[in-house]
């Protein structure tokens, strides 16, 4: 058909002039009616459902002109951006959407009219004998010149929306219909996973709130784990959740992998490859000591198998011993620099009281199934949700147990042959799976990554929130099949949804900028087509909101002092609660370090503190204790007192042999009636060092200095 007026006769005036025929007023109100008569005061509506005549159609837009003047606000009302008409082809009606609006002045007359452009989405079928309508994308049969475009009907908007008998959850309702409710299907949107993106302040996070309560109401086994960097979802399920913060979480050390492992320990410094590798050759030393019994020295079959990466337990404090002994080695001299290294990282790491998630007292137990039981609700109790709280965790190793967490659902799921169901929502992902491969964690992004490729095929869902869509992983954001886009101003975000959608309308993407408060476009696997509404409000307790801590009054002023004292005291008053042990079995008075031998007073010592030390005779030894000195306190020693800084004790021989100026100079006391304590005897040089011939009665001072050297690095033989 040519659309030209010389070819066809037919021109712009005359097709918008002509007066709208019997048939085409019957097919109208067909189209445009309840099957029921409508009352005689509808009857002079009726000849005004005609909105407009379409004058062009190319591909899949048309444009419609519609004649109006200044007082018809019923017909300049229905004409808006974003509104959804449909086009009568008598068979079929082709659906529309409103995509650019415009007053033109038509004909000699300038006659004022609307003139609009509309994207062409799919048509509507309508069944002869049950008169049920579906809707179908795409276009079949494109609407010819002067076909008469209408308002859509509410039962064709319903169709347009249906999820063609999905199990199906409502999140909100449309916004050209609040009438009409946004549904989406459930299974489709989980199976294929999903992405909620928004700035900062449009509901995002109440939004996902809303849909995982509604998905725990439509799939009753489905469980769930929030990665909440904010602390702000339990709150909203404190009736389905419970809350794994720095307190309550444990994960031991032994379920790291060697690299998960090393982004604790080391965490954007610099490792040496040398230390790296005497973790990867040590840590299987330790676990066939954890799985060899006491004095026995064959190993059990299968124990050659163990690698770094293997979740056997082990002991950290023998990793340590492991490090002591390849340092007393005499064939190690070119590792013992990275040895002593290691060791320090590691000790760092074990007193830490910010890590005592990892090296509780239980550590070394082998209770794999309790803490996966714990952390994905196996079973539920009535609470599918985990809300895992990352906001008391030290930010080198929020990355590594993220990293872990997701590599162990994934697992866990694939064992389970589909059996368990498990919905991992990460929000800010772009944290975790940066679009930047140099950023981020590298094991993070690839189990997240495994999830969103692989996780389907056997139960383990993702789910990604982030206010900045431009900064996420590509191969992630394109395996979620279901996306709901709230406001977006950056360009650059807005350019990545537009490369996401496919086969959804790109004008529709023309409003992501204006979008009002909570209203979302969705569009994928979930919905049956582009759909644009608002999400329902949840109840106040239902809510998502970060924890505060209770004052006694409302206006309670902020104390900065006890602020600053807490931020001093990181994890004082909580370090006794579990032994930093690493899993050791050791004695409690033989376990260095045991809270109750080394007590937090003295490992995290307040900055006001003057200690000094006071040695004591007791019990045939000498015991080192602290003594607090004031200013106004008396300098005098007592009977049981020495000078802070005593000399070492040497012995008259030693004394006498060396040059005057390198003699020690006798320490300086005062005129009071005090008896210095003997010292602790010095070893005898018989037992503990043969001088060469050529010495004499002592070593030489540069014999002397080996000596020290080795006392020091403890490799002096045992008596």
């Amino acid at each position: 058909m040519s659309n030209d007026p010389k070819k066809t006769g037919t021109t712009r005036d005359s097709v918008l002039s002509k007066e709208a025929t019997p048939a085409d007023q019957a097919s109208l109100n067909k189209a445009s009616e309840p099957a029921e008569a409508a009352p005689p005061a509808e009857e002079r509506r009726r000849t005004r459902r005609i909105l407009g005549r379409v004058t062009q159609c190319s591909g899949m837009h048309a444009s419609i002109i519609a004649y109006t003047d200044d007082e018809d606000t019923e017909l300049i009302e229905q004409w808006a951006v974003g509104v959804i008409i449909s086009i009568n082809l008598g068979s079929t009606r082709t659906v529309g959407l409103v995509t650019r609006i415009q007053h033109s002045l038509v004909g000699a007359s300038e006659r004022p009219a609307i003139e609009s452009q509309v994207e062409l989405i799919g048509e509507i079928r309508e069944d002869s004998e049950t008169r049920i309508a579906t809707f179908d994308r795409g276009v079949s049969v494109y609407p010819h010149i002067g076909s008469i475009a209408h308002r859509i009907r509410r039962t064709d908007l319903e169709a347009v929306y249906a999820t063609g008998g999905r199990r199906s959850m409502q999140v909100g309702h449309l916004s050209q219909a609040p009438d009409i409710e946004a549904r989406i299907a459930v299974e489709a949107t989980l199976s294929r996973h999903f992405a909620v993106f928004g700035t900062t302040g449009v509901g995002k996070s109440s939004a996902v709130a809303l849909m995982v309560r509604r998905m725990v109401d439509a799939l009753p086994d489905q469980r769930i784990l929030i990665f909440d960097p904010h602390n702000e979802y339990y709150n909203a399920f404190k009736d389905l959740a419970i809350r794994l913060d720095a307190r309550e979480l444990e994960l031991p050390y032994w379920l790291f992998k060697l690299d998960e492992l090393c982004e604790v320990v080391f965490h954007e410094r610099n490792a040496a490859h040398d230390e790296v590798e005497l973790l990867r050759d040590l840590i299987p030393t330790a676990k066939r000591r954890f799985r060899q019994p006491a004095g026995s020295a064959l190993l059990k079959r299968g124990d050659d198998d163990l690698t770094p990466d293997t979740p056997v337990p082990y002991r950290f404090t023998e990793l340590l011993n492991l490090i002591d002994e390849r340092i007393g080695m005499l064939d190690q001299k070119l590792e013992r620099p990275a040895l002593r290294s290691l060791r320090t990282r590691l000790e760092s790491v074990l007193t830490d009281p910010r890590f005592r998630f990892m090296f509780s007292s239980v550590s070394s137990d082998d209770d794999l199934p309790g803490i996966i039981g714990k952390l994905f609700r196996i079973p539920m109790n009535g609470r599918p949700i985990t809300c895992f709280e990352m906001a008391g965790l030290p930010p080198e190793v929020t990355n590594a147990v993220c990293a872990v967490m997701s590599r162990v659902a994934f697992d866990l799921c694939m064992q389970s042959s589909g059996k368990l169901k498990l919905l991992i929502v990460c929000e800010e992902a772009h944290r975790y799976v940066p679009s930047d491969q140099q950023l981020g964690f590298a094991p993070t992004r690839q189990a997240i990554a495994r999830i969103a490729k692989e996780g389907r095929k056997y139960g383990c869902y993702l789910g990604v929130v982030t206010q900045r869509p431009g900064e996420l992983d590509p191969t992630v954001l394109s395996q979620c099949s279901t996306i709901f886009t709230m406001r977006l101003a950056n360009e650059k975000d807005q350019e990545i949804i537009r490369k996401a959608l496919g086969e959804a309308s790109s004008s529709t993407l023309s409003f992501l900028s204006s979008m009002g408060q909570r209203e979302s476009i969705a569009f994928g696997e979930g919905v049956a087509t582009t759909m644009r509404f608002k999400f329902d409000i949840l109840a106040a307790e239902h809510m998502p909101a970060m924890r505060q801590e209770e004052t006694s009054a409302p206006d309670a002023a902020f104390d900065l002092a006890s602020a600053i004292d807490n931020m001093r005291n990181l994890g004082k008053k909580e370090g006794s609660r579990r032994g930093l042990t690493g899993g050791s079995t050791q004695q409690p008075e033989n376990d260095t370090f045991a809270p109750h031998v080394v007590p937090v007073s003295q490992a995290w010592p307040e900055p006001e503190s003057r200690p000094t030390l006071r040695r004591q005779v007791a019990s045939g030894h000498l015991a080192v204790t602290r003594q607090q000195v004031t200013p106004t306190q008396a300098e005098v020693p007592t009977q049981d007192q020495v000078p802070e800084e005593p000399a070492w004790p040497r012995r008259e021989s030693e004394a006498s042999e060396l040059p005057p100026q390198s003699q020690p100079t006798p320490p300086i006391r005062r005129s009071v009636p005090a008896q210095p304590i003997e010292p602790e005897p010095y070893p005898e040089p018989d037992r503990h060092y043969a001088p060469p011939a050529s010495a004499g009665s002592f070593p030489s001072r540069t014999d002397r200095e080996v000596l020290f050297g080795k006392l020091a690095r403890k490799e002096w033989p045992k008596r």
